[in-house]
């Protein structure tokens, strides 16, 4: 799971597995498989950051 925030402030952790798309429109939006979409306050090149740690770190176990 990665922690994002929410355009509110509330932090969240989400499966990075169901995320299918990430956009900056030019707030950023996360799409998942089931449909649901939410914008985030963290960049699109941060999402991508905490995905690739996250995977990182699944493979290093």
């Amino acid at each position: 799971m990665i922690e994002i925030t929410k355009l509110n402030g509330q932090k969240v952790l989400i499966n990075p597995d169901l995320m299918e798309t990430v956009e900056e429109t030019p707030d950023t939006v996360i799409s998942f498989t089931t449909g649901k979409k939410i914008i985030v306050k963290e960049s699109r090149q941060e999402v991508k950051n905490l995905v690739k740690s996250y995977r990182k770190d699944i493979f290093a176990s």
